[in-house]
This record gives C-alpha cells, structure tokens and sequence, in this order.
C-alpha cells in the first residue's frame, strides 16, 4: 500500500526531470532527483539490505490494492555513518512487515530517499537517528553521540614521537530533523542544542554571491582549471564510480572511519573509503625518480618536533575536490599535530599546481579517536540505475 502526501504520485514520477548540477556535486551527497519536498509511505515486506558505500539501500516489497506486488527501494546514508550510528545489519530481518516514510523520486518511481522505517515490533529508526540494541530487542535513539568505552593509549611511542597510530574520525554531522527532511547539518555534539525541524547554524543560507572572483580552498583557478570545473558533470566525481578523489578530500568527507599504523620506517594510513592506502616513507628524503604515479602519491614525511610534516607526490592526474581538478604537477604538504589533552589529530595542509592552481589550495581538518573500528567497507555506486526499469525485467 502506498500513500503520498503533498500531491500525486503520478505527477511526482511524470514531473520534469531534474539534472545533476554542480551544486550537488558539491553538497554533502546531493539529493539527485529525489524530490525531499514530498513525503510517500509504503507498506510492504523487507527484503533485502545493502550496508554500502557512497550509499546504502533497502529494498522491499508492495503489495498493491489488486493483489499484484510492486518492488522498491530507498537509499540510506553510507555504510560507515550508519554503522558509526548504531546500524547493524541483524535490526533489519529479512521476510517482517515494514512502513516506509520517504522522499520519492522524480525519475525512478521504484526508488525513493528514506526518512523513516518502522518495524512491526514498534521499532522506529529515522535517517540520520543514532541507536543503540534496547534491552528485549528493538533499538533506543540516542539524541548525540552514542556512548563508547574509553579507550586508553599512550601519548608518546618508545621512540619519544607522538602516538598517532590508531582508527580516528572526524565528528558526525547530522541534520537537525533525524528524519533528513530538513534544518540544516550540524556537528553531532551539538544535536542537543537545537530541536527537531530547527534550523541549525550549519545550514546554508541564502544570499549574494561574495564580490569577485571565486575561490576554491582560498584560491583562485587558472584558465586551464576554470574550463575545467565548468566542463565538470556529476558523472566525472570519482565517488560515484567508487574511486578514491584525492588524499585531502576523503581523508575526513561523510564521516569515514581512517586507521593509521606507525612503525621504525613508515607511517601507513588507511581512509576508511573507497580502498585508499597510502605509505608515508620516513627514512627518504626525496621521492624517487622512478616511483609509479598513481591517486594517492608518493608521500615522504618527518618530524618538526611534534609535527609529523608529509609532503607528497607523483599523482595521476584527477580530482582534488569536485569540480577542482589537477593534473600531475601537484604537489601536497599535510602537517599532522595531536593534542595530547583532547587526543584529537589537527591536519593542515596546502596543494599547489601551477596547471589548474593560481595560488596554493589550503586548508585543515580534524579526527579525533574513532567511536567505531576501522573496516575496508565495500563500495558499489547504485545511484544512476533505474530500480523501476530493473524490476521488469
């Protein structure tokens, strides 16, 4: 059974279509042609789920007023945000009845972008809700960070440098309406400042335009790069076709769990998305003439006293963050810092390429102790396929 709130079905599925454009590229994930302005309810049966990267799925079935039974599906934020927010795969067995509440599409009538799922056990779990196993089954949301246990580490190695080895994080962000409808992102710490539906300080705001010319991490393109991003198509993001963007742009982007292991000569880090491994050479000065390019560089590093400075190399030419490109003339310096008191991981870092870059692109991130350990989750693109076309065949 299907309701739709806020007008018809039929016309929200023969409604225009809608491109991808360069501001989605750019949002947090871009809402596609899903239409978050309108609300639609499904009662069906669940059966199948997909714990994914850039986006989850459930899918489930329909059984329509005339007895013949219609498949669906929603998309979900990333496997590791969900698992980050206590979603585990046995919350959701397979064969029990389901209410769906979400977003349909404009496209795909098969697909639609979840706000909400209730379960027949009165189980009620909303987009960006953090949960954790209630006693008797069921789950109870937790309006903030999930509670974990402290972990105990020593601030310096044997070797006398900081202690950087481990899974980090960045903080959460959430929207302020766990439902996802709306209210602007806002850091997890801060949830309990704001009401449900509120809209919280880190929603964007209309406006002017800034004077002048647009900068992108505090500089401006070249010719090269300006025709470039123009010429840039939701299509060309590495993300969607489950590639690594760049070093800097997924190292903290949609919440990824990042593991770094240190040793006598070497610094591994792991992003906790799309694969990306990266080997930080401790005992070479200059990178080598001979090294293979490839998206995460050749990275050689040292300490400035407790700054563990990083300068990298010889990448393949790609994307340093949509629709910025680069070509193999990058260069990046990242510099790592560890406050020992709130143990959390500040990286700065500056990019050049005299190709696409007038100036040097910069900015700074920062991790703290990861609430959930490091997993290579798997990662499948489904966002282009329509689902309705899929299950006619």
């Amino acid at each position: 059974m299907r309701i739709v709130n806020g007008g018809s079905l039929v016309m929200t599925i023969l409604g225009a279509m809608v491109l991808f454009s360069s501001a989605l590229v750019e949002a947090h994930h871009g809402a596609g042609t899903f239409d978050l302005t309108r609300s639609v309810t499904f009662t069906g049966t669940l059966t199948r789920i997909e714990l994914i990267n850039p986006h989850s799925w459930i899918y489930f079935e329909v059984k329509e007023l005339d007895g013949t039974v219609s498949k669906h599906r929603c998309e979900m934020r990333s496997a590791h945000t969900l698992r980050r927010s206590g979603w585990t795969r046995d919350l959701f067995p397979l064969g029990q009845g389901v209410t769906i509440e979400a977003a349909p599409d404009r496209a795909d009538p098969a697909s639609c972008y979840l706000n909400t799922i209730r379960f027949a056990n009165g189980t009620r779990m909303d987009r960006y809700g953090q949960y954790v196993k209630a006693t008797g089954g069921g789950v109870t949301e937790v309006r903030g960070k999930l509670p974990t246990a402290a972990a105990t580490r020593e601030a310096r190695r044997p070797t006398g440098e900081p202690n950087i080895s481990g899974d980090w994080a960045p903080e959460q962000v959430v929207m302020v309406d766990p439902r996802g409808a709306g209210g602007g992102l806002v850091p997890l710490s801060t949830l309990g400042q704001y009401k449900p539906g509120e809209r919280g300080s880190g929603a964007r705001r209309g406006g002017g335009a800034a004077p002048g010319p647009r900068l992108y991490g505090g500089t401006e393109l070249t010719p090269m790069g300006e025709q470039a991003a123009t010429a840039f198509k939701r299509e060309d993001n590495p993300r969607f076709s489950c590639q690594t963007t760049s070093i800097l742009f997924d190292w903290t982007f949609d919440g990824p769990v990042n593991r770094i292991t240190q040793s006598k000569d070497t610094i591994v880090i792991q992003y906790g998305q799309m694969g990306l491994k990266r080997t930080i050479f401790m005992n070479q000065k200059d990178h080598p003439a001979n090294v293979k390019a490839s998206r995460a560089g050749h990275s050689i590093g040292r300490w400035e006293g407790d700054v563990l400075v990083v300068d990298t190399a010889r990448f393949l030419p790609g994307v340093l963050n949509a629709p910025v490109r680069h070509g193999e003339k990058l260069r990046v310096v990242e510099r790592f810092t560890l406050d020992p008191q709130t143990v959390k991981l500040t990286r700065a870092y500056s990019a050049t390429d005299a190709d696409y870059l007038k100036g040097a692109y910069t900015g700074s991130d920062i991790v703290e102790v990861a609430d959930q350990p490091y997993t290579a989750d798997s990662c499948k693109e489904q966002g282009f396929i329509d689902y309705s076309k899929q299950t006619r065949r």
